[in-house]
């Protein structure tokens, strides 16, 4: 076994003013950026169990604002370092500094970039770390990022590990506080990955406890995402090994229209996937059409399926460990594998693990083929509808769904133009008044739109305004849904900013997301943010969208007239398009998809029919009040 001691410890360059920009090393100092600052730690206690060191890793949300981390690892090194400090401070004051880029300390490691540990002390206005190693408990202290008390044995042990507890510096981390449902939702995840992780989270102010643990972590994944669904086969799951390499996969197929690929190398989720993702897809595209081909099951000399009608309804886990010396991800950001030799090995297992299983499983691969055969069948009907559209022989089809519905624009530059979907003819006919007429068209949606996750297919298909919004748009929809061929670059979601106007952004959320998810993907779906407020200062106008940025007004300003919009109805069209339509002056909202596996289940939980997991989620996430702050003056 090779060695890990203090000469695996490895100073790249010392540690700067964190402080300063906190944003750089944690991304933002907000709720987000607070829980960066745990999963810094976290990563190191997993790091500790992908190559065997431990089996256990404890989180605890104190009441003081601290975070306290626990694993049963090796324990950090405690001897003296080359630079003459001690190990352990050099790991938690010097940025990349760390076992991470040698081969003695870690085979894989997820955490390659060695900043985490030392920016985590030094955005917190106390670190306390406890070290089991070496038959001894050893302890060192740093406040404000600089050591306060240096390494010293405190005990004897004969167990091994290491316990952290930072407090954030909340003056930095402003109006953020840790979430136990975020960490849950994460630390769920790293045990699915790794089988035999256990992992509890506590929040010893609001007594609530969880314990994650699986035998077969990636079947467990499967099924937690497809809870609920209408499932075609039970999961199958394959781990196999080529040059050094390890392919994990676990897969499903459901009765929906979307695909779910979620991949991860060495535990670190790359969510713009890469070679391992590529191998994944051309292997089973293969296996099917080899399938297909052997057994003669549809007759014809050439006929193969492609890849998106073999992926309709996928879901799949793919998760990866690869040697630090093969490891390469495109960019600076962990988003992307970028391997060569993961794509070759990758498809080659993804090859023959599902042939294998076709073969030896001749039902359910006739009933997941039928599945398929459907998907080519719409998707080619659906592009025939859209040539016959393009050739002008269908337009009067569309037209008539859309006669006194949209308003066009005049301009022929798809990626320049864009449709706003706005909530009631009032608002619309504003918007239609106010618009740039070469690039913006307006579809105003009459009342509440269909809740797609509820609703059958033939339901959604039949839906007046959802109908309007597909031929609008001009892209297909479902499996069938192609960005390229959408008829805006920007599609923009325009509401009241109240009750029912967030209610309306949900529903037409749940639809993108389950009917044109690559929409989100390409970044082209938005929401637009009006307005709550106008101040009236005489000479000019200020207008305020939120109640916060009220407030600080009202602290500094005096002197002025305030009007609350309580809708876009009540704008006029030079005032809808200043605030909200013109891209010189408003402010929209990109949706995206930051994390696939949980908006998954947040639209199954907080769309679906179940009620119990609903009332959970919002009891644990939404905060009541009665309280009304705005006040005429």
């Amino acid at each position: 076994m090779k060695k890990y001691d203090e000469s695996s410890i490895k100073i790249l360059e010392g540690l700067e003013a964190v402080r300063k920009r906190p944003g750089m090393y944690v991304g933002s100092t907000d709720k987000r950026g607070l829980h960066h600052l745990i999963w810094e730690i976290v990563d190191n206690s997993i790091d500790e169990a992908i190559n065997g060191y431990g089996n256990f890793i404890k989180i605890s949300i104190n009441s003081d604002g601290s975070v306290t981390i626990t694993d049963n690892g090796r324990g950090i090194p405690i001897g003296i370092h080359e630079s003459g400090k001690s190990t352990p401070e050099v790991i938690y004051t010097v940025l990349h500094a760390g076992g991470k880029f040698t081969e003695e300390g870690y085979k894989v490691s997820g955490g390659l970039h060695g900043v985490g540990a030392a920016v985590v002390n030094a955005l917190s206005d106390f670190m306390d770390v406890v070290i089991y190693r070496d038959g001894k408990i050893s302890n060192i202290r740093f406040e404000n990022g600089k050591v306060a008390i240096p390494l010293k044995q405190v005990g004897d042990s004969k167990k091994t590990g290491t316990t952290v507890t930072f407090k954030p510096n909340y003056e930095i981390f402003k109006n953020a506080s840790f979430s136990y449902t975020m960490i849950c939702e994460r630390m769920q995840e790293s045990a699915f990955l790794i089988s035999g992780l256990t992992i509890e989270v506590e929040d010893i102010e609001d007594n609530k406890k969880a314990v994650f643990f699986y035998e077969n972590g990636l079947i467990s994944f499967i099924e937690y995402i497809n809870e609920g669904k209408e499932i075609l086969c039970n999961p199958l799951n394959f781990t196999s090994q080529k040059n050094k390499i390890e392919v994990s996969v676990a897969l499903q197929y459901t009765d929906t229209f979307n695909e779910q690929i979620l991949s991860f190398v060495n535990n670190v989720k790359t969510p713009d996937g890469g070679t391992h993702e590529i191998g994944f897809k051309t292997g089973i595209t293969k296996a099917f059409n080899d399938y297909l081909k052997n057994n003669n099951i549809i007759k014809g000399k050439d006929f193969s399926f492609e890849g998106t009608d073999v992926r309709e309804g996928l879901t799949a886990v793919i998760n990866l460990k690869i040697p630090e010396h093969l490891l390469q991800f495109e960019g600076q950001v962990k988003s992307k594998l970028g391997t060569p030799e993961a794509r070759s090995i990758t498809e080659s297992i993804t090859y023959e693990q599902i042939k294998f299983f076709l073969e030896e499983n001749r039902e359910v691969a006739l009933n997941i083929i039928d599945k398929i055969v459907k998907s080519m069948e719409a998707r080619n009907a659906a592009r025939k509808a859209r040539e016959l559209i393009r050739s002008g022989k269908g337009k009067e089809k569309r037209d008539k769904i859309l006669s006194g519905k949209l308003t066009k624009a005049t301009g022929k530059n798809a990626s320049l133009n864009e449709l706003f979907l706005v909530e009631g003819d009032s608002a619309g006919g504003s918007a239609k008044s106010g618009r740039n007429r070469e690039t913006q068209a307006i579809l105003p949606l009459r009342g509440k739109v269909l809740n797609c996750e509820k609703a059958s297919s033939n339901d959604i298909y039949a839906n007046e305004e959802l109908n309007s919004i597909t031929h609008a748009i001009g892209a297909g929809i479902g499996s069938d849904f192609d960005p390229k061929e959408s008829n805006y670059g920007k599609i923009i979601i325009m509401t009241d900013a109240d009750d029912d106007g967030a209610h309306i952004q949900v529903l037409l959320l749940t639809f993108f997301y389950r009917f044109m998810r690559p929409l989100i993907e390409e970044g082209m779906l938005y929401i637009a943010n009006p307005p709550l407020y106008a101040l009236d200062f005489g000479k000019y106008k200020k207008y305020v969208s939120t109640d916060e940025e009220l407030e600080e007004i009202k602290k500094k300003v005096k002197g002025y007239k305030i009007q609350r919009f309580k809708g876009l109805g009540e704008m006029n069209a030079d005032q809808l398009y200043e605030t909200t339509m013109d891209p010189k002056h408003r402010s929209l909202i990109k949706v995206s998809i930051t994390d696939a596996a949980i908006a998954e289940k947040r639209v199954s939980v907080l769309m679906g029919d179940k009620v119990e997991p609903r009332k959970e989620w919002i009891n644990e996430n939404v905060d009541f009040t009665l309280e009304d702050t705005f006040r005429q003056e």
